[in-house]
């Protein structure tokens, strides 16, 4: 296999996400017929550094307890290693259980971030926790690493936050941005989610207002690549809104565009796209 093909990338640690992660990249590769990535990432805070004790103890008894440190922390790391090769093992092991036959599974050092940059050409979808290990117990807490990911990249990513269940039903949530246009494209001319139908809603916060209607623009481009469509307005805070409608029509995934507002924005009204992640119980699919 040529390792510089585009495949379905899955970071694969030890959170409870994991087994979910590794389900729904089976799904991404067998729908768009690309090969499957796994990546377990060892962060450098994982592997404690050496402590200075320079000055502390006494001369005679350090160069002892650094020999000891020194061998402590090498036992870590290939500990971290050995445990890394195990996930991802099971991971491979459940991906070939699944049907998937090009499988790659891969061990990298480092941030997490700059490793998926430096991955970024060969990744067709990115799949992830939408919690790591350090936060996985907090259920309203977004993963310290998503919010750099996913504005670092200009690849779609699929944040998994529940056990796998096949996407039978999507939804849009579209605002007729850049980003929004990007998901829209994705839906109606990408294998990923074809045959399946999409609810394209717009969430308006401000009803009073006149807002000019983006969605006739939506549905013509997804009824003419032959997508069953079904149409709503919201009114309301547009994360409550649109989660409400996904409990009630049993949406399984939400395809949006990610972080469309400039920084300042963000920092004086919230990151709309922050708060889908908290808000949302099932997969998000974000474009940038």
């Amino acid at each position: 296999m040529n390792t510089k093909e585009s495949k379905v990338l899955a970071c694969i640690d030890g959170s409870r996400y994991s087994t979910a992660v590794c389900d729904y990249s089976v799904w991404a590769s067998q729908r768009i017929n690309a090969p499957l990535k796994l990546l377990h990432n060892i962060e450098h805070h994982q592997i404690p550094g050496m402590v200075d004790l320079s000055g502390s103890i006494g001369l005679g008894s350090q160069e002892k307890l650094l020999d000891e440190l020194t061998t402590l922390e090498q036992q870590r790391s290939k500990l971290l290693v050995q445990q890394g090769k195990i996930m991802l093992d099971a991971a491979k092991a459940r991906a070939e259980q699944a049907g998937v036959k090009d499988i790659i599974a891969k061990q990298r050092h480092g941030s997490l971030t700059e490793s998926l940059i430096e991955l970024e050409d060969e990744i067709r979808v990115l799949v992830l926790g939408i919690r790591g290990e350090g936060h996985e117990n907090d259920d309203k807490q977004v993963g310290a690493h998503l919010e750099t990911i996913i504005r670092s990249l200009h690849k779609p990513i699929l944040v998994v936050n529940k056990a796998f269940s096949e996407p039978q039903r999507i939804m849009l949530a579209y605002d007729g941005s850049e980003a929004a246009e990007k998901a829209l494209d994705m839906i109606a001319h990408r294998p990923l989610f074809k045959g399946l139908p999409c609810h394209v809603v717009y969430a308006n916060p401000n009803p009073e207002k006149h807002t000019a209607n983006c969605l006739p623009n939506a549905v013509s481009k997804l009824e003419a690549a032959g997508v069953d469509v079904i149409t709503a307005t919201l009114e309301g805070k547009p994360e409550d809104a649109i989660c409400a409608y996904q409990a009630e029509h049993q949406i399984d995934l939400i395809v949006m565009g990610a972080f469309g507002h400039t920084r300042i924005r963000e920092l004086l009204l919230g990151s709309f796209t922050a708060k889908m992640l908290s808000a949302t119980q099932k997969p998000l699919l974000l474009l940038r």
